[in-house]
C-alpha cells in the first residue's frame, strides 16, 4: 500500500501579516502582505527548497487571493510571484489594483525602508 502525501493546508496568521502553506503541520511556505486601507499588498512570496515544484506557491497564492475577495479587500501585487500568478489567472482582475509609486512609497514606510 502506498502512502499518499500529506494535504498541504493553508491558513491566514493576521497577526504577521501571511498565509503559510503547511504540510502535515509543517510551515513549507509563506505569503506575506501588509494593509492598506481596503488594500491587501502582498510583498512576498516564498516556499521552502525542499518543496519546490510541487505547486505549492499556486496553491497557497489562489487560496490567499480568494481569502482577500471574500473579504472585500483588493490585491496589489507588489510580490513577484503573485503579480505573475494574476497574470495567468484573470479570475482576480476585478479586484486587482495596480502597483503605484504611491504604494510604494507607503510600503517603504510600513516596512522602514
Amino acid at each position: 500500500m502506498t502512502e499518499q502525501a500529506p494535504a498541504p493546508v493553508v491558513r491566514h496568521v493576521d497577526a504577521r501579516h501571511r498565509y503559510e502553506i503547511l504540510l502535515a503541520g509543517e510551515r513549507v511556505g509563506l505569503t506575506a502582505y501588509r494593509d492598506r486601507d481596503r488594500q491587501r499588498v502582498f510583498v512576498h512570496t516564498e516556499v521552502d527548497a525542499a518543496h519546490s515544484g510541487q505547486g505549492l506557491a499556486g496553491i497557497l497564492v489562489r487560496a490567499a487571493l480568494t481569502d482577500v475577495r471574500a473579504s472585500g479587500r483588493r490585491i496589489v501585487a507588489v510580490c513577484p510571484y503573485v503579480a505573475r500568478y494574476l497574470k495567468r489567472h484573470g479570475e482576480f482582475a476585478d479586484i486587482t489594483d495596480p502597483v503605484t509609486p504611491a504604494v510604494f512609497q507607503w510600503l517603504n514606510g510600513v516596512l522602514g525602508r
